[in-house]
């Protein structure tokens, strides 16, 4: 026993090294990260990255399995090399820059680039994927420079909740992205504008095509991804045409539990199963039937 673990040390002693490293360095981060998503005491522009809750793992759990082809890849040469060394002086800039967002960004920059050394090109078109779960996962600042551009979303989405309330029989006005309902005022603001739940859908939309082995079908995945937009827009629309409705009816109650209670959790939760069943329902769809056969041999 401890001749084999002497053998396995000796032989891998610079990957523990590596991995140490990277744990004292990210394991801190990835411990605020979770603990801002789970309780939602991170900032609301890092909060549109909560999918990585379940997105870091699988990414994970990803690399894991290609495990096997990674150990048999032939060490990195050339100019790789000189890409990862560059790449690891960004990382390494950021990081120690102290700087919540280039701290946060020097996490999938350091580890492409640590791909790249090790394995070079090939490496990483073998890792590709979960490198890309990590990056979509990690919290930046592109929300914010995206919030002054969702006027147009923000005046649709108030428009058609104003037109279906309206359908049901009551008295609402829209005016751009307000909604006046029995004299109480609903704003369609920014970050009620959908981009959350568009990003987390898009990125389990990514995942599922993965997990069902469809990423590699190109007509497969824009055709799913492009459903997965349009349920994730209506999804959105049904909810803040059900929460100007709690809203402008007095339902306090009702409003803070889909809007910032665990109702709305599990209405993002049920419109995320709805991925499912599209990719489910696509997959019968585009499934090659079998061909009959010009000639019965059972008989």
């Amino acid at each position: 026993m401890h001749i084999r673990r002497f053998s396995f040390l000796d032989r891998h002693w610079s990957d523990v090294v590596l991995l140490g490293l990277l744990a004292v360095m990210y394991v801190p981060l990835l411990v605020h990260w979770y603990d801002g998503w789970i309780r939602k005491s991170i900032s609301i522009e890092h909060e549109y990255f909560s999918h990585g809750i379940i997105g870091l793992p699988f990414a994970a759990n990803i690399a894991w399995y290609n495990r096997k082809r990674w150990v048999r890849l032939s060490d990195s040469v050339g100019s790789a090399r000189f890409i990862s060394i560059g790449l690891l002086l960004i990382a390494g800039v950021f990081y120690l820059s102290g700087l919540p967002d280039p701290v946060n960004l020097s996490f999938p920059i350091l580890l492409i680039a640590i791909c790249l050394w090790l394995k070079g090109l090939p490496g990483f078109k073998l890792q590709w994927f979960p490198l890309l779960l990590i990056a979509l996962a990690t919290p930046n600042e592109i929300p914010y420079l995206l919030a002054p551009y969702t006027m147009p979303l923000q005046s649709f989405i108030a428009g058609t909740a104003g037109f279906i309330l309206n359908q049901f029989g009551m008295n609402v006005r829209v005016e751009n992205i307000y909604l006046f309902v029995n004299n109480r005022l609903v704003e369609v603001a920014p970050y009620c504008a959908g981009l959350k739940m568009l990003f987390t859908s898009m990125y389990v939309g990514l995942m599922i095509l993965d997990w069902t082995n469809n990423l590699k079908s190109r007509f497969f995945s824009i055709v799913f991804m492009l459903g997965t937009i349009l349920i994730s827009v209506t999804a959105n629309i049904i909810r803040n045409t059900l929460l100007t409705f709690f809203h402008g009816t007095g339902q306090e109650g009702a409003f803070h539990l889909l809007h910032d209670g665990w109702g709305g959790d599990v209405y993002s939760a049920a419109m995320l199963g709805l991925l499912i069943v599209l990719s489910n329902q696509m997959e019968k769809f585009f499934a090659p039937s079998s061909p009959t056969p010009d000639v019965d041999l059972t008989r």
